[in-house]
């Protein structure tokens, strides 16, 4: 979704004040949970839903 917004992690960190190291464990699959918060953010600057940049797996 970063890419389809030509948007870098450090731009996404700036535009919603998410952490930058948050932003990266997001990316790369590590993050061991999101908050409802960080999603908002995420949706809101990216103006997309979750379901756009998030799958669930078993």
């Amino acid at each position: 979704m970063l890419a389809k917004r030509e948007m870098t992690q450090k731009q996404l960190s700036d535009n919603t004040g998410i952490r930058p190291p948050t932003i990266s464990a997001i990316c790369t699959n590590t993050a061991k949970h999101l908050p409802v918060a960080v999603i908002e953010k995420i949706c809101d600057c990216l103006n997309c839903q979750p379901g756009d940049w998030m799958e669930y797996q078993k």
